[in-house]
């Protein structure tokens, strides 16, 4: 079994581009936690709220930074599971994630936060969700990896850890290694062709 998993790891790892390495992944988190703390020094109106499932990875470490930096103010955080509003749920059948919102949205600034932005569909049914259990003030969008050049609604996001160019059938995904580390990867459809 072990010779199995090496070799899918092997095979795999052949079509995989490290965008971010855990230590270019930690950093991006960092100044991404200092954007929203300039924002945000006080911290009463405003939620944190991550997109299941690689938003919340993400929004994880984003809040660990924030509430390390200011230990005395409590952050807001919750979950958001957009199952049951994605535009493509009739393809397949998927399982419903976490969705855990311990705090009223009503009238307060909300941070979405997400892994990936690239067409947009994701962040439109988070919206479509939200709308369902209050009327935010305002709602901003945080996301590690903006693939702009394939929008599909008018949705851009406020914070940007970097904005990388793709071909529209290539896939970026927050993985974990061995030891638990975070990375970005490219899953290039060329790279698939070549092997």
């Amino acid at each position: 079994m072990k010779e199995i998993l090496n070799i899918q790891y092997s095979i795999l790892n052949k079509l995989m581009k490290v965008i971010l390495d855990h230590t270019a992944f930690t950093e991006k988190i960092a100044q991404l936690a200092q954007k929203l703390a300039s924002k945000y020094p006080q911290r009463d109106d405003v939620v944190f709220i991550g997109i299941q499932q690689g938003g919340v990875a993400l929004a994880d470490d984003i809040v660990a930074q924030l509430t390390k930096s200011d230990a005395t103010q409590e952050v807001q955080y919750g979950q958001l599971d957009i199952t049951f509003y994605r535009d493509d749920i009739r393809k397949e059948i998927l399982a419903p994630d976490t969705m855990n919102l311990p705090f009223a949205i009503e009238n307060k600034n909300v941070v979405l936060i997400d892994d990936v932005l690239f067409t947009g569909r994701t962040i439109k049914a988070a919206l479509d969700v939200l709308l369902d259990y209050g009327r935010p003030a305002k709602v901003e969008l945080c996301v590690l990896i903006d693939r702009k050049e394939h929008r599909q609604f008018p949705i851009q996001a406020d914070y940007v850890g970097m904005t990388i160019s793709t071909d529209k059938a290539d896939k970026v995904k927050l993985i974990r290694d061995e030891k638990g580390n975070k990375h970005v990867v490219l899953i290039s459809h060329v790279h698939a062709a070549e092997s």
